[in-house]
């Protein structure tokens, strides 16, 4: 199927997605900045760390209420990011696997939908880790390195972000990605994400607010860019795993439940969720 090339909802080549740890308070200074941008992105929590002490201030992990109020409902994504936020893959396998379940099972039951994601405490893994995540249905996580590039996963329980928003770097690669245009890596199967992560407590100790307005000034509003939740992306590039072809590629079935789009012989296709298309013409069978 040398003709058919994936792309990101609307046919987009690139996505920027965010990732942010820890449930603080900060996080609600920084949400307003990426709603004032259109930004996206996902919010790592740990559940066992949620503190009551001084409600209300703009500092300091949130309380439960303060949390149910802030991410879901501004269009934000919550993943977990250990019960009590320890290194994973230096403790005990036992505390290991109580650490992950029990984040997730407090944030699902507390937020009401299903997490499947997380970001590692303190970017502590292994390969045992990992297959610890498998096992308990962890499908993504993030890891706490920078790559400084734009790629795809190789592995989504080993993800890697772009940068973390403290890097020299962070405007130089923003405009990298932002100036790369379509001919230039069109017929590419690989799409393009700009992940960027941190902690939003950074930008109070560091004193450098500003970093993260010009970063999402800059990025936001851009109509060749997808805005997306870590989780979005994710769904979407797995959706997109499952498309079945026919054997001669003249129609496609979409067993997922969302919406993907192809480039088909330089012709632009949307394969309905559950649904099967015809190639040649576009047509649902």
């Amino acid at each position: 199927m040398n003709k058919v090339y994936i792309r990101f909802p609307g046919f987009k080549l690139k996505a920027v997605t965010l990732s942010y740890d820890d449930g603080v308070r900060q996080d609600k200074r920084l949400i307003s900045i990426m709603q004032k941008y259109g930004l996206k992105g996902t919010f790592n929590i740990n559940a066992g760390i949620f503190s009551d002490k001084n409600a209300g201030k703009e500092k300091g992990r949130m309380s439960k209420q303060e949390a149910l109020g802030l991410y879901i409902p501004s269009g934000m994504e919550v993943a977990i990011h250990g019960y009590r936020h320890f290194s994973l893959a230096s403790i005990a396998t036992n505390l290991a696997i109580n650490d992950i379940v029990s984040d997730r099972r407090e944030l699902e039951n507390m937020f009401g939908r299903v997490i499947t994601g997380m970001a590692y405490a303190n970017g502590s893994y292994s390969e045992e880790i990992i297959e610890l995540l498998h096992k308990v249905g962890i499908r993504w996580a993030r890891l706490a390195g920078e790559s400084e590039k734009f790629d795809l996963p190789t592995n989504w329980l080993a993800w890697q972000g772009t940068c973390h928003h403290d890097n020299p770097r962070l405007m130089d690669l923003a405009k990298e990605f932002v100036e790369q245009k379509e001919h230039w890596y069109y017929w590419n199967r690989e799409l393009k994400i700009f992940y960027l992560w941190g902690h939003s407590y950074e930008f109070d100790d560091n004193n450098n607010w500003e970093r993260i307005e010009a970063f999402a000034e800059y990025m936001g509003g851009r109509n060749d860019i997808w805005y997306a939740t870590n989780g979005e992306i994710f769904e979407y590039l797995q959706a997109c795993d499952r498309l079945e072809f026919s054997m001669d590629g003249s129609f496609v079935k979409n067993p997922s439940g969302i919406d993907v789009y192809l480039d088909y012989l330089e012709r632009k296709c949307i394969i309905p969720a559950g649904k099967t298309v015809r190639m040649d013409n576009g047509g649902i069978l």
